[in-house]
């Protein structure tokens, strides 16, 4: 049946729309608020699952936007990795600790922010490097097919480098379409995508597109320099909830 509490609703309608703003550009750590967000209401897993087939269309529209505007290189390296991330969540999911999780992402997110605000500045970006980009992109596929949170682990290696934001942003996409049409794998045999669940993201879908032209407008707006800040603050914001939420659940 249909989720009909309306607690839920009010939970969840905020939570569609930031994860709209993250995939249209605006940043795009936010994103990681919103199952948080929706665990207030039902559990993480149910939220998860409720989430994932709004977040694949919005993934449609997010690459119509950014078509083409990726880099390409970055991509061939950390797709493999986000698909063996997921392959590991698929098997492991029944044994993991929700808490746990919580805690790595949030002490990574925390960790890569802070250095952000603490470190010198320099004028020299990162280059790609095929380890790193397979370390990051693995534990992003990991964390993102339990609780959508993959956005800090693959800024922890992409933020470095120092794309166009409109680069920066076009790459997450693909990285994030890739991962969230892979996931639906083991979400369906996991027995994740329930009728309930499904009807319950059908209701919420009309908000994805609202989501997604708030994000494109605000991408559009802000500089490179104002982007980053910005998309650093809800790192650390991410990292702060999810940390919080992990030690509540120990």
């Amino acid at each position: 049946m249909l989720i009909n509490d309306p607690f839920f609703y009010f939970c969840a309608i905020p939570a569609v729309l930031l994860f709209g703003l993250a995939k249209g550009g605006f940043g795009g750590a936010i994103g990681i608020l919103s199952v948080p967000l929706m665990s207030l209401a039902v559990a993480p897993p149910q939220a998860a699952a409720i989430l994932l087939p709004i977040l694949c269309v919005m993934d449609l529209l997010a690459l119509r936007k950014f078509w083409r505007q990726w880099h390409v290189a970055n991509l061939k390296i950390m797709i493999p990795g986000a698909i063996l991330g997921i392959t590991i969540g698929g098997f492991t999911f029944r044994y993991l600790s929700e808490a746990h999780v919580r805690l790595l992402i949030g002490a990574i997110a925390i960790g890569f922010s802070v250095h952000f605000w603490t470190k010198h500045e320099s004028t020299v970006a990162a280059g790609i490097n095929r380890v790193k980009g397979t370390f990051w992109a693995t534990i992003s596929g990991f964390t993102s097919f339990g609780i959508h949170a993959g956005g800090p682990p693959i800024s922890v290696y992409l933020l470095p480098q120092r794309l166009a934001p409109t680069l920066y942003v076009g790459t997450n996409t693909v990285l994030f379409a890739v991962i969230n049409y892979v996931k639906l794998i083991p979400y369906f045999w996991l027995g994740q995508l329930s009728s309930a669940n499904l009807a319950t993201s059908l209701v919420l879908l009309p908000l994805a597109p609202v989501g997604i032209a708030a994000g494109y407008f605000l991408h559009d707006k802000i500089s490179p320099k104002v982007f980053y800040r910005i998309v650093n603050v809800f790192l650390l914001l991410a990292g702060l909830k999810l940390m919080f939420d992990g030690v509540r659940l120990l």
